[in-house]
């Protein structure tokens, strides 16, 4: 457990020390920016080409050219989803913790899902996100988080004293890229990976850091939209947990679907072009 008190006596500069101004780490100003205005142009007149109905505590797979868009909405009542990518042939898949790093702990409208080392290129960019109204509150909570991981059975597993549980995010997100793609279930496991927490409302304790959860905010009707920046294979967990007021992993919570659905644009956004992946040349200094 972590030490809310601690041990040892503040040095005489330590005031000094707390007073330093932080730096950004990855500053983006130099970084390209998603033409909004091009993508949104674009729905006029599209087509929605598939839809799929994601189960209470399972997930289901869904695919999206590149140049398409896809939306995640609450159909029946406030629940969260656990969003995972891959590129269409599963070489790829959504690094969170690089997302993070370059967007922020939460996500929404001109922010971009980035892809895995060595291509660490946009895989997704937001263009719409109907709770971006919420900001952060005063715990410090916000929506669409790259900071949780995906309930899972093995922290569940260790944490209940020897738990089984088989609707945890991760198994949905594990059977559902199996039955997609033909794969056993460890093959299968091996791919997925760390999620887009969709609606999820969670932060920081101050006192101990700890990673929170509260009510989703998330309503019918809501949803988060994004354009497919490469072919994309998607997954998406309705979490156990619903819309993560009190607990995840269990059968205890009210959960509802959830819907993704697909559309097809007229056109491509004006000046859009599928991202190169990294410039970097691999070499490592040798």
């Amino acid at each position: 457990m972590k030490l809310v008190h601690p041990e040892h006596a503040p040095p005489a500069d330590a005031e000094v020390r707390r007073a330093i101004a932080p730096v950004i780490c990855y500053p983006v100003d130099a970084l390209p920016g998603p033409d909004l205005a091009a993508y949104r142009a674009a729905r006029a007149g599209w087509e929605k080409t598939s839809e799929v109905i994601v189960p209470p505590r399972e997930a289901s797979c869904f695919e999206v050219p590149a140049g398409y868009f896809f939306r995640v909405s609450s159909v029946e009542g406030p629940q969260v989803g656990d969003l995972n990518l891959w590129s269409a042939d599963l070489s790829e898949r959504f690094y969170s913790g690089k997302t993070r790093a370059l967007h922020g702990t939460h996500l929404s409208t001109g922010d971009r899902l980035w892809s895995s080392f060595p291509t660490l290129r946009p895989m997704a960019t937001i263009t719409e996100d109907t709770l971006d109204w919420y900001g952060f509150d005063a715990f410090g909570g916000s929506v669409h988080d790259v900071i949780g991981t995906r309930c899972d059975p093995y922290t569940h597993c260790l944490l209940s004293d020897g738990g089984q549980y088989h609707h945890c995010c991760h198994s949905n997100l594990t059977r559902a890229l199996a039955d997609a793609r033909g794969l056993s279930l460890p093959e299968a496991e091996r791919h997925v990976h760390d999620v887009l927490n969709v609606f999820m409302c969670t932060g920081f304790t101050r006192e101990t850091g700890q990673y929170f959860m509260k009510a989703s905010p998330v309503r019918p009707g809501d949803y988060l939209e994004f354009f497919a920046e490469i072919d994309l294979l998607g997954a998406l967990s309705a979490c156990p947990g619903g819309d993560c007021s009190a607990e995840h992993s269990s059968d205890m919570a009210h959960c509802y679907p959830l819907l993704v659905e697909v559309f097809r644009p007229s056109a491509p956004p004006a000046g859009w072009a599928r991202p190169a992946t990294s410039g970097y040349d691999r070499s490592h200094g040798r």
